[in-house]
């Protein structure tokens, strides 16, 4: 849905992706939270769970791809859109600035602190942490912790 056309279809599954995230947000336990992400166009694999009050991207939920044994705790954010800003300038409104589309995807084993932010475009790597309230505003990479705003790699993890 990464254009910007209102259609009764898309409206309509904008409608239903609200209603299924009330009950994805305020289920518990998490497990039961999965077949409502699901439904919304996210990719969630096994054994992966998802706290309650996070925040998915309606506008484009199926962009967001979450690996196996993936835990996303309380109050993270996961946006797949953001405003161009290439096309701001002075005297211009930035609401005017059209939307640019770009997908999630974290791989198995991550672990996401609560409330952080994961922006448009990331892949976090295979067993990476993110600590709690960092930004990721790039890709990080398998294994190692990453940390603040904007995140960064503060450890890598390495084979014993």
């Amino acid at each position: 849905m990464a254009n910007n056309h209102r259609t009764v279809k898309n409206v309509t599954q904008g409608v239903m992706n609200r209603i299924f995230a009330f009950f994805a947000r305020h289920l518990f336990p998490a497990q039961l939270r999965m077949p409502f992400y699901k439904a919304m166009g996210v990719k969630v694999g096994k054994g992966s769970k998802i706290a309650a009050s996070v925040e998915i991207d309606m506008s484009a939920p199926e962009l967001i791809t979450i690996g196996k044994n993936v835990w996303v705790t309380r109050g993270v954010m996961l946006l797949c859109h953001q405003r161009d800003l290439s096309f701001y300038e002075v005297g211009k409104p930035v609401m005017d600035c059209p939307l640019k589309f770009a997908p999630i995807n974290i791989k198995d084993g991550v672990h996401v602190g609560i409330g952080s932010i994961i922006m448009p475009g990331v892949t976090i790597g295979e067993g990476a942490v993110i600590g709690a309230g960092s930004v990721v505003t790039r890709d990080i990479p398998p294994y190692c912790v990453a940390v603040g705003v904007p995140a960064k790699v503060i450890k890598t993890l390495e084979n014993k």
